[in-house]
């Protein structure tokens, strides 16, 4: 198991950037695969991004390809989230979660470790 603690949300205008950070707890934080969710108000929470245990392989939400990336510093026991160009529809919670598998997946079932969430909202 692994404690989460996102940080690095707010208030941000259409077309501006942001950059979220998760910083784990645990020794083992080198073998998970990291993920970003999202959740809209009224709305289920979606799959956002996520990237392997090295780092080599990472795969987007359509919605976000070419705006957003995910990397990781594993010395740091963190993963980050650069969002850039924002939409108001870009504007959810966003929840870090850890899988203990290394390999990476899209769905919440296959994360087993999540953080507290941050707030994002993009103002048009």
């Amino acid at each position: 198991q692994v404690q989460l603690v996102e940080s690095g949300g707010g208030l941000v205008q259409a077309g501006g950037s942001l950059r979220l950070s998760c910083a784990a707890s645990g020794r083992a934080f080198s073998s998970y695969a990291m993920g970003w969710f999202r959740q809209a108000p009224g709305k289920e929470r979606e799959f956002v991004a996520v990237i392997s245990w090295s780092g080599l392989t990472t795969d987007y939400a359509d919605s976000v390809k070419g705006r957003f990336t995910i990397s990781r510093n594993n010395a740091r026991n963190t993963v980050y989230l650069q969002m850039n160009s924002l939409k108001p529809e870009d504007t959810a919670v966003y929840y870090c979660a850890a899988r203990l598998s290394g390999v990476i997946a899209t769905s919440q079932g296959d994360f087993t470790s999540w953080g507290q969430g941050t707030q994002v909202t993009v103002s048009s």
